[in-house]
């Protein structure tokens, strides 16, 4: 597949995946507000697109990699969205944590001819720096089909879970098993603290029996962002098929109350939270 990919959004996620594919011999248009960002994308080959119409009429991959919901939305219909230029074939890549519902908005607009898919991501800021990405997709499997060659260079590992709006919902439970462990770590780890137990010592420990997990093997290497809009939206969703999810309420309130200084301080042998007058 020879085709040009515009990547609309540069952040932790959006300028890996420019890298990845630049490296591969793959042509690229950006986008960002970012002019720091875009002016690093270009120093690496890539262009810069005047306009997101600009961007989606140059390409035949269009990945939207933002932050949340709106910004989705506006991207791709705003008065200077990406679907003003589309042409028959391209393939839209929704690639940010977004309800299904965002999605079917973006594929009721966009022109005849076009796919879109939900190409949801897992493996965080470090997975896109190492070109290891995986993709949880929902939409048609032939056009997933056809776009594979410009996934791989910065993939691990692809899964096609249905229709459109299925990737999100994958990624919604990914995001409740990953923030709903942190918080069943600290918490563990604090109680057995407080018992006189090694901390470091028992996450070593721990590594080696049935709780072991990435949450817990790279727990000290985590940003902790975006767990309100994560849970947020898995709310919502919850809500939208009658689903009590008691859980993920406990998990929005406990991960409001914990930092990344909180967890150095514990991984180190520390408190969870600081001592008075610390």
């Amino acid at each position: 597949m020879e085709t040009t990919v515009g990547v609309v959004g540069l952040g932790a996620m959006g300028s890996p995946m420019v890298r990845h594919l630049l490296a591969a011999g793959v042509p690229v248009v950006v986008r960002d507000l970012d002019e720091a960002l875009v002016a690093a994308a270009v120093a690496r080959g890539a262009r810069a697109a005047a306009s997101g119409v600009d961007l989606a009429r140059a390409c035949g991959v269009v990945a939207v990699v933002v932050p949340s919901d709106d910004d989705v939305r506006a991207v791709c219909l705003g008065d200077d969205g990406v679907l003003g230029g589309l042409r028959e074939g391209t393939v839209v890549l929704l690639c940010s944590s977004v309800r299904p519902e965002t999605c079917q908005q973006v594929a009721a607009a966009v022109p005849p001819g076009v796919d879109v898919l939900d190409t949801a991501m897992t493996g965080g800021a470090r997975g896109a720096e190492a070109g290891e990405v995986t993709l949880l997709v929902g939409g048609d499997a032939e056009a997933l089909d056809r776009v594979r060659p410009v996934l791989d260079p910065w993939t691990r590992a692809i899964h096609h879970l249905g229709p459109l709006g299925a990737g999100q919902a994958a990624k919604a439970a990914n995001n409740l098993v990953h923030w709903a462990q942190i918080c069943a770590i600290t918490e563990a780890l604090e109680l057995a603290r407080r018992y006189g137990v090694s901390v470091p010592v028992l996450r070593q420990a721990l590594l080696d029996g049935p709780a072991s997990s990435r949450s817990l093997r790279e727990l000290d290497q985590m940003r902790l962002t975006w767990h309100a809009k994560d849970l947020a939206n898995i709310a919502a969703m919850a809500d939208a098929v009658q689903l009590e999810i008691p859980v993920a309420g406990t998990a929005r309130e406990v991960m409001c109350g914990i930092t990344v200084a909180d967890v150095a301080r514990l991984l180190s042998g520390g408190p969870l939270h600081p001592l008075p007058g610390q």
